[in-house]
């Protein structure tokens, strides 16, 4: 890997990483990475041609046949095959759904080599849930936000409400905690701290302070 600094930040559901992540990379003038936007957009495909999410193999082809690109910008864009659907992958539907898709091993597989080769590019801030342990085991720097999940409940449930959807918090509680158990049970690159992370609970921090905080430890580190 070229010489450029790679930082990784992963983390459960509703944690903060991708406003954190976009912060982190404007700041250090870095190109940023939603690799959960990856997802959701496989996911959001699947969904619209009515695929089964539990059988793999149709899942892995449409991965490997799907488009997608991430246009850097104040909201970065993602485009599906060309469309952009970067409201559309944060509906509800796509959310409950995404941890079903993100575990099937030939997906995983399909998008980590894409992700691999933009930082393999660019100087990169990327989040998600196995950055640090398996995209980018050699990064710079790693961290691993977390958050109670009444705290990250209560984040999404005004994300939600301030577009428009109804929100029933206690529903939304139970779906962070089965989201969690999915995607720390995974058979393939499970949701664990690196190693070597440093982690975070941002429960009682607001954006700016985590921010601060890894900018601190990242310049100190250099």
């Amino acid at each position: 890997m070229p010489n450029r600094i790679c930082v990784a930040i992963d983390g459960p559901a509703g944690a903060g990483k991708s406003t954190v992540a976009k912060l982190v990379a404007r700041k250090l003038g870095l190109l940023y990475i939603d690799t959960g936007a990856m997802y959701r957009a496989v996911t959001l495909k699947a969904l619209k041609q009515g695929l089964n999410l539990h059988e793999a193999g149709g899942l892995t082809n449409l991965a490997r046949e799907t488009t997608i690109k991430l246009v850097p910008g104040l909201q970065q864009s993602v485009l599906l095959d060309g469309e952009d659907v970067t409201e559309e992958i944060r509906s509800p539907e796509v959310t409950r759904h995404v941890s079903t898709v993100a575990s099937v091993p030939g997906v995983r597989e399909v998008l980590v080599e894409r992700q691999r080769q933009m930082a393999y590019e660019n100087g990169v801030v990327m989040d998600g849930r196995d950055i640090g342990t398996v995209v980018l085991p050699r990064a710079n720097a790693k961290f691993f936000l977390t958050a109670s999940a009444e705290e990250r409940a209560r984040r999404r449930a005004k994300e939600l409400e301030d577009k428009g959807y109804t929100v029933d918090i206690d529903k939304l509680i139970k779906e962070i905690q089965d989201r969690d158990y999915t995607d720390s049970h995974r058979s393939v690159s499970p949701l664990v701290p690196a190693g070597d992370a440093i982690i975070i609970d941002s429960s009682g921090m607001n954006i700016e302070e985590v921010v601060d905080t890894i900018i601190s430890w990242i310049e100190k580190n250099k």
